[in-house]
């Protein structure tokens, strides 16, 4: 039943029709609840509200596989513009985004163009960006983007999916890096030549990632909304004298909101993942696809005043 969810919201997640009708709807039934706004000053006000709740930020200009040259500029030009208002307004926050959103479909030498601006103003900022994991055809090419630009920049980071075999070692060549990770269990619709198809063993890989990252002594980000996953690692750094410091939470803006607070309680850092604008609705799907209790916490999310 799990599997046959998970398809339907990713089936959904890839439909162009409802995409289009979502984003003439508009998403006010979502700003606020699971997305920022349209633009990234309209998310600031719920941004502070966390920082205010002790929690830190991560925000996303939604929209992935452009085509255009002049639109992956334009993408870069936003990034640099979040960037640039988050050190004016004094935010807790970073940046995430996505290679595709800045051309990685069109050009290589046009992503880094875009990415050696975006990381210029990160560093004068002193503000991380997280390179987002796509698919996993487009794995390869990320981190090797991700390599060379850690070479050169110390505010950069990106994502490790737990569904993939390929992620264990994917983390023992970044680790002499020293990277900061994002871990994730993944949210795209592969193939079981490339990723485990069970959810047991996507879990287990995660238990495995995160263990070795933790140990490991580079900072670590773990992103789930699974009270399992979150009772593991807290006990895992409670055995082996990991301090708080050393990793943190995260989780999406709108879900688990009780959650959130509580870790902040118990001395956890937590970074809470707003994404902002129109192209909101294959983010949603997706989301819905991870995990059939994100569907309950959506609707709560969704619900709430």
């Amino acid at each position: 039943m799990e599997l046959v969810t998970r398809d339907f919201f990713l089936f959904l997640s890839k439909n162009n029709v409802m995409n289009r009708m979502a984003k003439n709807w508009g998403i006010g039934f979502v700003r606020g609840k699971m997305i920022g706004g349209n633009n990234f000053n309209e998310s600031l006000v719920y941004i502070k509200k966390l920082n205010d709740q002790g929690m830190t930020a991560t925000v996303d200009h939604l929209g992935e596989f452009v085509g255009s040259s002049e639109v992956a500029r334009e993408r870069a030009e936003e990034v640099i513009h979040t960037i640039e208002t988050i050190a004016r307004e004094n935010v807790n926050a970073q940046v995430s985004l996505k290679m595709t959103s800045l051309g990685l479909d069109i050009d290589e030498k046009l992503v880094r163009e875009n990415m050696t601006r975006i990381l210029e103003t990160a560093e004068k900022h002193q503000i991380m960006v997280t390179i987002d994991m796509e698919d996993e055809a487009r794995c390869q090419k990320t981190l090797d983007i991700f390599k060379e630009f850690r070479l050169r920049y110390s505010n950069v980071s990106t994502v490790i999916q737990a569904y993939l075999y390929r992620s264990e070692s994917d983390l023992d060549e970044l680790n002499p890096l020293r990277p900061f990770l994002r871990l994730v269990k993944g949210a795209y619709k592969e193939s079981p030549k490339v990723a485990f198809p069970d959810k047991s063993d996507v879990d287990q890989n995660y238990k495995t990632l995160i263990r070795k990252q933790l140990l490991s002594g580079n900072y670590t980000a773990i992103a789930t909304h699974d009270d399992h996953m979150i009772a593991y690692a807290k006990q895992l750094a409670k055995d082996n004298q990991i301090p708080a410091s050393q990793f943190e939470f995260q989780m999406l803006y709108g879900m688990r909101n009780a959650t959130q607070q509580a870790l902040v309680k118990d001395g956890y850092n937590v970074r809470v993942y707003v994404p902002y604008g129109d192209d909101w609705y294959g983010y949603f799907m997706r989301r819905l696809a991870e995990r059939p209790a994100n569907i309950a916490f959506a609707f709560k999310g969704m619900t709430k005043k």
